[in-house]
């Protein structure tokens, strides 16, 4: 299908739902799995919660959740007045994931897309997320039926693209930046190249283990920001794994505003 066929079938999609106490969604994707977008996103939440800002999450990443885990949080979620009560970290973040509605973490999701689209509407619209400053949506990798849910769906103000150095991902990661451009209302905040470079703990130089940086390539090309170069840092891998990303004090985000 052409660009103009695909904007002409734009212009009949509806308007989003807006929840009025909701003040600003933004999405992290990225076209490649493993780049680590749900590490950028908890990262996000975590600097803008310690700023006093309300925030939630959304994690949209329906079949491979992991927010729940990063953040260390496992009470399922409840329904009450018709509407499903997210959770409630530490740092008080709003989060709502599939994984907290199974009755095991490790429970599979075999589910075709049109039941991943119903869920990710769902959280949306029937979910008390009362008053926030920002909602962070993490999305799972790829350009297809979650993403044009969420852009389509929910009233998106912009998306955060996640990469890393080696050329395969750059590649695929600039798919997800055409389709953004592409979906009604869709816009570039700005890119963060994840896994950047590694700081040897004996001398205190960098090391770029997945090659030379490509992120200010990309960023030019495409007339966006780059928001952060995230070192690899075992430190936070081992916070992440025990659910304590909350505790993580070197934030790369910290100059970010949006």
């Amino acid at each position: 299908m052409s660009d103009k066929a695909q904007e002409k079938g734009a212009t009949n999609i509806p308007e989003p739902l807006v929840l009025p106490n909701v003040k600003k969604v933004i999405a992290v994707l990225s076209g490649k799995g493993g780049v680590g977008k749900s590490t950028v996103t908890s990262l996000l939440a975590c600097e803008f919660a310690r700023r006093g800002y309300k925030v939630g999450i959304l994690d949209a990443d329906v079949t491979g959740p992991s927010i729940p885990k990063i953040f260390g949080v496992n009470k399922k979620l409840e329904v009450k007045n018709d509407k499903l009560q997210p959770a409630i970290s530490k740092l008080g973040i709003k989060v709502v994931s599939l994984n907290l509605l199974l009755p095991s973490e490790d429970d599979p999701v075999i589910w075709r897309g049109p039941m991943l689209s119903k869920v990710i509407k769902e959280f949306w619209e029937q979910v008390d997320w009362g008053e926030l400053d920002y909602l962070f949506i993490d999305l799972p990798p790829g350009t297809s039926d979650v993403m044009i849910t969420v852009f389509q769906s929910i009233p998106v103000e912009g998306a955060i693209v996640v990469t890393t150095p080696q050329d395969l991902a750059s590649l695929i990661v600039k798919k997800s930046m055409k389709m953004v451009k592409r979906v009604k209302n869709g816009k570039l905040l700005g890119i963060v190249e994840n896994m950047s470079y590694f700081v040897c703990p004996d001398n205190q130089k960098e090391y770029y283990i997945f090659g030379a940086s490509k992120v200010e390539k990309i960023a030019m090309e495409y007339g966006i920001e780059v928001l952060a170069k995230v070192p690899i840092d075992p430190v936070m891998v081992q916070m992440a794994d025990e659910g304590k990303i909350e505790e993580y004090n070197k934030n790369v985000f910290s100059h970010v505003k949006f």
